[in-house]
C-alpha cells in the first residue's frame, strides 16, 4: 500500500537490504525490481524461520533472477548479531563498487 513512496525513499541512499522470506519469494520481486530501476545497490537477506526450507543460494538467486555480484545471505531477523552481519555485508558490497557508484542520488 506504500508503493507510491518508493521514488522518494531512495533519495540519498547508498544501498539497501531486501529482506526475503523463502516461503513467499514472489512478494520480493517488486522490491528487487525497484532497487534495480532506481539503481540502488542492494543485498538479499534471507530471513530464516524454524519452519522454512533451506534452499541453496544458487536456487534462490535463480528464482529471484538476480545478478551473480549481488550478495545473498541467510540471517535471523530476531538475532541482533545476525542482523548486524547483514549490514556488514551491505557495507562490504558498497565498498567493492566503483567510487562513482557511491555518489548520492
Amino acid at each position: 500500500r506504500f508503493w507510491f513512496l518508493w521514488n522518494g525513499l531512495f533519495k540519498g541512499a547508498l544501498g539497501a537490504v531486501v529482506l526475503v522470506d523463502t516461503r513467499r519469494l514472489a512478494s520480493s520481486f517488486r522490491a528487487i525490481e525497484e532497487m534495480e530501476r532506481q539503481n540502488v545497490p542492494f543485498v538479499i537477506a534471507l530471513n530464516v524461520f524454524p519452519d522454512s526450507r533451506d534452499f541453496p543460494v544458487e536456487e534462490i538467486r535463480d528464482a529471484l533472477d538476480i545478478a551473480p555480484h549481488i550478495p545473498v545471505v541467510s540471517f535471523d531477523a530476531r538475532d541482533r548479531a545476525s542482523s548486524r552481519d547483514v549490514l556488514v555485508t551491505l557495507i562490504r558490497h558498497l565498498k567493492d563498487r566503483p567510487a562513482v557508484a557511491l555518489e548520492p542520488r
